[in-house]
């Protein structure tokens, strides 16, 4: 699993980011039965950053929490049968299976876990969380594919509670 990373914006949290970074990746990617090592990216970033990018990206001049760009097209989602039919969704030098992009707005992680009542920490892991599960293909604009994803992010989150408690809600 290769999990990249870049910022444009200073981090000055006090807990392993990174780490809380690859181990939400690793955790969606077990949960989903990903049969592939995977790369990520993850793009930190300010309102005004995302808001940029938003606008490039999907015509919508407005900031928001998260971006996430797939690069594959499922059938279902987590549904990985189609991906060897395509030999560029898979980076050539480490054969893994280029799963897309993640972008998130630090201003937005830090006022959303304010407005929620709950850790910076839990935040991050949770948008990062919800951003692997539309790289995997979920999504929610219909309702029932709404409750459908915040299952699958209710399950991960727990399962990364395990070794971070103050992942837990409430």
């Amino acid at each position: 699993m290769t999990c990249l990373f870049d910022t444009e914006v200073d981090i000055d949290w006090r807990f392993d980011y990174l780490k809380l970074y690859e181990d939400a990746v690793d955790a969606v990617i077990e949960e989903e039965g990903c049969p592939y090592e995977i790369t990520v990216s993850l793009l930190m970033t300010d309102d005004e950053g995302i808001r940029q990018i938003n606008k490039e990206q999907r015509k919508i001049d407005d900031s928001t929490d998260v971006l996430s760009f797939p690069m594959l097209e499922y059938k279902s989602p987590s549904d990985f049968s189609d991906a060897e039919e395509d030999m560029q969704n898979f980076d050539p030098e480490s054969g893994e299976l280029i799963l897309g992009d993640i972008v998130l707005s630090i201003d937005h992680i830090i006022s959303q876990a304010a407005v929620y009542g709950h850790d910076v920490q839990r935040e991050f892991a949770f948008l990062i969380v919800h951003s692997m599960l539309h790289l995997c293909g979920y999504d929610h604009i219909k309702d029932s594919d709404r409750k459908v994803m915040e299952d699958r992010q209710k399950v991960v989150m727990e399962r990364l509670s395990d070794d971070y408690p103050m992942l837990r809600r409430g």
